[in-house]
């Protein structure tokens, strides 16, 4: 391994060291685990169409074991639940979606459709939950190296408070979401937001992983702290399924 690899590897270690030592501090505190009891209360998928079976949708993952899963393959069962474009609400769509940024403006980097995100989540192995979503989003912007604090906390104030309820992050969500955007920021892997997903349709999800450079060790360490972190939250515990 050259001296780049092992700058990366360091770089990846010290900062799982770094979420696991806020884990450590989260165990101690009990006002946390009254804030998970209430986004147990509150769980609810995101982007979730009135077309689309709410049980099918919670039950929709592609963990990252099914890395033999041809992409196009898993691409055709998430849209057979029904999911649109058009059922996203207008601000989320505002915010999260490039057509509607300003020429040669990027308010919030890693902005994508919605093609492209169900693609990212198969690739991240994550299903429709809200602990999903929040890392998608997450990572996608990490993964543009081009996120400063001030655009993350932006983001964490519409997506926590100012999105719809059906589509809000919780206070948890939002912890995932910010360590989303710290291991996207540290993966050697492309701008998600920028590739051009026609060409890897007829790959299996593992080669599609490599190709863009989405380290599949680097998403097993981090899944293994949040599954720990969040027991009672169902997207969490199956993610090494």
């Amino acid at each position: 391994m050259g001296a780049c690899g092992t700058g990366a590897q360091a770089r990846r270690q010290r900062l799982l060291g770094n979420v696991l030592a806020g884990e450590a501090r989260e165990c101690a505190c009990s006002r946390d685990l009254l804030h998970n009891a209430q986004d147990r209360a509150q769980a609810r998928p995101h982007r979730m169409s009135d077309l689309a079976s709410e049980d099918k949708v919670h039950r929709w993952h592609v963990p990252l074991s099914r890395r033999e899963v041809i992409l196009a393959q898993a691409r055709a069962e998430l849209v057979q639940l029904g999911i649109r474009q058009q059922d996203v609400p207008f601000l989320v769509q505002l915010v999260e979606n490039p057509r509607y940024d300003l020429p040669g403006i990027d308010i919030f980097h890693g902005a994508t459709d919605l093609a492209t995100h169900d693609q990212i989540h198969i690739l991240l192995g994550r299903g429709l939950l809200s602990k999903d979503e929040a890392f998608v989003v997450g990572f996608t912007m990490g993964s543009t190296d081009r996120v400063s604090q001030t655009e993350e906390t932006l983001y964490g104030i519409f997506a926590r408070y100012l999105y719809p309820r059906g589509y809000r992050f919780s206070e948890t969500d939002m912890r995932v979401f910010r360590d989303a955007v710290r291991l996207g920021f540290v993966s050697d892997c492309v701008p998600l937001n920028r590739v051009r997903w026609e060409d890897l349709q007829t790959h299996t999800i593992g080669q599609a992983r490599a190709a863009l450079g989405i380290e599949e060790d680097l998403l097993r360490a981090y899944y293994a702290i949040e599954r720990n972190r969040y027991p009672e939250s169902p997207e969490s515990q199956r993610l090494l399924d």
